[in-house]
């Protein structure tokens, strides 16, 4: 069957956890559940015809429900960090959780990957998918005004699509991605995957992790990924830039102009052929090597995760824009409707 769903547990205060899988003729097989928007799995052939699960996460609801490195989570108000958790919206000073060190992380303390969100399963010829919707009350982690986000995973051919729309009733700051984390192998580290960014700048961080507001060119540094590169080449490079993530944890400004979708990423795993393009409409794509990926965590099917044995391709806005006016303005008002799409194609080389 193209679409079917099971129960998946409860939450800590009884709400009930749905998991619905998304399937086609092409190999692929989605898994996601209305508890976060989380992408449990992603099954997909190799060159071989080999499937195997390319997402990290847990095999129960139970890990997801505590602390966890937002595997396959949709994350806001405000992915990624703003700095000192403070920011400043129409002349409003706005405090918010410090919950990654001094600095506010993927929407605070309980975040939209810790609700339940409404879910509304769909087929639609070749496409099936899952509608989500959540409304935020006013306050909610001290974000300004009510919003109310939907959030679709639409599945055709070899394309996990994710839309994005949202409104407010108060101006407020919006943010919203999938904080999936990829393993084209199926296993082991990830240093020997091929990536490529389309994307000729990125935004260079300070010992915080908080970009600059520097808009900097890749060019002669460890990030210029403009080529395929496999990901450990300069991972572990001599530069401030690396030094400061750990390796890769930074934002790119994709190439071309925001809104439009064009191509952000693509990534191959040499030994099992299998491929991964991301294209979006977002001005960034955070690109993660699983830095602080705790060692020896329990993931599913008995396989035991590490450092780096994960890579992520936040689709963003620039992380603390908020607090830099030369950045694309996150600011959503009463009126408008937030649109952003983002699409992991999967395939074979």
């Amino acid at each position: 069957m193209p679409l079917s769903h099971q129960p998946y547990g409860v939450t800590g205060d009884g709400q009930p956890v749905i998991l619905y899988t998304l399937s086609n003729n092409s190999g692929v097989t989605v898994e996601v559940m209305n508890y976060g928007g989380i992408i449990r799995a992603i099954h997909v052939p190799d060159r071989a015809g080999n499937r195997a699960d390319i997402a990290l996460g847990f095999d129960t609801l139970e890990p997801y429900l505590g602390r966890h490195p937002f595997f396959g989570a949709l994350v806001g108000r405000f992915a990624n960090r703003i700095g000192q958790a403070r920011f400043s919206l129409d002349g409003a000073a706005i405090q918010l959780a410090q919950n990654n060190g001094v600095n506010h992380l993927h929407g605070g303390v309980n975040g939209f990957d810790k609700k339940v969100w409404q879910s509304q399963p769909f087929q639609n010829g070749d496409s099936c998918g899952l509608r989500l919707a959540y409304t935020s009350w006013d306050g909610e982690e001290n974000y300004p005004g009510t919003l109310s986000a939907q959030v679709t995973y639409t599945l055709t051919g070899n394309e996990l699509r994710i839309d994005y729309t949202a409104t407010t009733d108060k101006a407020t700051i919006l943010n919203l991605t999938n904080h999936a984390y990829f393993n084209l192998a199926g296993g082991g580290d990830i240093l020997g995957h091929r990536i490529q960014l389309h994307a000729d700048f990125f935004t260079p961080i300070d010992g915080a992790l908080i970009t600059t507001g520097e808009i900097r060119p890749v060019d002669g540094t460890p990030l210029d990924l403009r080529q395929p590169t496999p990901i450990g080449a300069a991972i572990d490079a001599d530069d401030a830039q690396i030094r400061f993530g750990g390796g890769y944890d930074h934002n790119f400004v994709v190439r071309g102009a925001p809104g439009a979708l064009r191509p952000a990423a693509r990534v191959t795993e040499p030994t099992t052929g299998r491929m991964l393009e991301v294209e979006t409409t977002q001005p960034g794509v955070q690109f993660y090597s699983g830095n602080m990926l705790p060692d020896a965590l329990l993931g599913k099917g008995g396989q035991v995760y590490n450092k780096r044995t994960g890579f992520c391709l936040e689709t963003q806005h620039f992380p603390d824009s908020p607090n830099k006016p030369q950045f694309p303005s996150p600011v959503l008002r009463p009126g408008e409707r937030y649109r952003q799409t983002t699409v992991f194609r999967f395939g074979v080389e």
